[in-house]
């Protein structure tokens, strides 16, 4: 059986002085590996795409984390220095995807940026620097040189009972997760249901209440332990599950139509 394809918006990377399209190796992991599905890296291009063009040819689209920020612009605010860093082409790529996919049916998994690049492109804000908000924590990364320590599971988040995430999980109430961000969702856009918060609040989960499919966001980084840590491979499972769905249904589609 052909394998599925799950589209990756790239992020632009500047290294020895070029511009590089890329995407972590963790995401591309986790999309092989456990959620069965063969990648496809979206360029990020602020001008000169076609989406439908792209979501034609897959079967999904995992949304990844970045080091860069949405740009406040997008959620009409204005933007400090502070934060940065920002990536337009990311932004022009992401966004418009996210709501195509959407409105098609399409599978989508939003991953830290990519669930505050969900909540944008539905209409939501942003909260920066939110560890400087009374009586929220520091969901900031360590300051640890191992990658590992960086992300080690540490958080607990409590998950909403008969939420999408309660339903992949096989479970609600506490999980534990790795969340590390200084940005976090502010006002929800009004077509997401939070799925799970922080014990601050901060909002760690959501998803698309119209969604014709599999569409949700989490703050906390699965694609980092998914072949090792039950509730990181549990989501990765089930998106990957969507998918094939989604691809047999297309299947079967071009099946009727050729008839």
């Amino acid at each position: 059986m052909t394998l599925p394809v799950i589209a990756i918006p790239a992020d632009i990377r500047i290294l020895d002085n070029s511009r590089w399209h890329a995407v972590h190796t963790q995401y591309v992991n986790a999309a092989v590996k456990v959620a069965k599905a063969i990648p496809l890296l979206v360029p990020a291009l602020e001008e000169g795409h076609d989406i439908d063009a792209v979501l034609d040819r897959v079967d999904g689209v995992l949304i990844s984390g970045s080091a860069s920020n949405v740009h406040p612009s997008l959620y009409g605010r204005e933007a400090k220095e502070s934060d940065g860093p920002f990536d337009p082409a990311r932004d022009a790529t992401s966004l418009p995807l996210i709501r195509r996919a959407i409105e098609r049916g399409i599978p989508l998994f939003a991953i830290c940026r990519g669930i505050q690049e969900l909540n944008v492109a539905l209409g939501g804000t942003l909260a920066s620097e939110i560890q400087e908000k009374p009586g929220i924590w520091d969901h900031r990364k360590p300051q640890v040189e191992s990658r590992d320590d960086m992300y080690a599971i540490r958080q607990a988040v409590s998950v909403r009972e008969g939420s999408c995430i309660a339903r992949y999980l096989g479970l609600s109430g506490e999980i534990q997760v790795n969340s590390l961000h200084r940005q976090a969702i502010d006002d929800a856009a009004p077509r997401l249901q939070v799925e799970a918060t922080a014990p601050d609040g901060t909002i760690e989960a959501v998803s698309v209440i119209d969604a014709k499919g599999f569409a949700v966001g989490v703050q906390w980084h699965p694609e980092y332990w998914a072949e090792t840590d039950n509730p990181s491979r549990a989501l990765f499972e089930a998106f990957g599950e969507a998918v094939r769905e989604y691809a047999a249904a297309r299947v079967t589609e071009g099946a009727l139509l050729s008839d």
